[in-house]
């Protein structure tokens, strides 16, 4: 019992300080806004990550494609971590430092978002992402943790107050949501049925 009391508040100490950090949340409140814009021109949004940020791009293009809150039109969005043989193809011919550039290269274009998830900020394939976004003329998002990163280099970048993956991937899922959500308002709010 007092390790999971331990672990509840642990993460919702992250959570409190996230709340206290004005210019993270400044970030969340700017990609929000972003990405309303960008589906109002109708474009897309792409996402990855590696491991547990792989899951969570894909429940966040998810979210989008179907529904978040409300019974509406689906979203475009993709997830770039989801098909086995696009992933080993390029691993295995290009490396694995490749899977995201080649990908945002072949399904990417101008005004799109691609959303890089990263507790480290450091994975090789999205610091590489970065180089495809520039190339395609598309919008770079970045959600890392707390520390100084190459994903800085990113158009926007939202850091999470803390140094512990699960803490940050938490927040993340968080982050994810609250885009979500205010995306999926901000387009249907007026319209869109509310799902129970």
């Amino acid at each position: 019992m007092d390790f999971v009391k331990t672990q509840v508040a642990a993460s919702a100490r992250v959570k409190e300080a996230f709340l206290a950090d004005e210019k993270a949340l400044a970030s969340v409140a700017a990609v929000a806004g972003l990405l309303v814009e960008t589906y109002r021109r109708g474009r897309k949004t792409l996402w990855a990550g590696n491991g547990g940020s792989a899951a969570d791009a894909q429940h966040m293009a998810a979210e989008l494609v179907n529904k978040f809150r409300l019974h509406r039109s689906g979203l475009p969005a993709m997830a770039l971590t989801v098909d086995s043989s696009i992933l080993t193809a390029i691993g295995n011919d290009y490396g694995y430092g490749e899977v995201f550039y080649r990908q945002i290269i072949a399904c990417g274009g101008p005004g799109d978002v691609f959303i890089g998830l990263s507790t480290s900020g450091n994975s090789e394939n999205l610091v590489r992402a970065l180089e495809a976004c520039r190339e395609k003329g598309m919008v770079s998002v970045a959600l890392v943790g707390a520390a100084p990163c190459k994903m800085d280099a990113y158009d926007h970048v939202i850091h999470i107050p803390s140094a512990d993956t699960p803490r940050i991937q938490e927040c993340h899922t968080l982050t994810g949501h609250i885009l979500c959500d205010f995306v999926e308002r901000s387009l249907f709010g007026e319209t869109g049925e509310q799902a129970h």
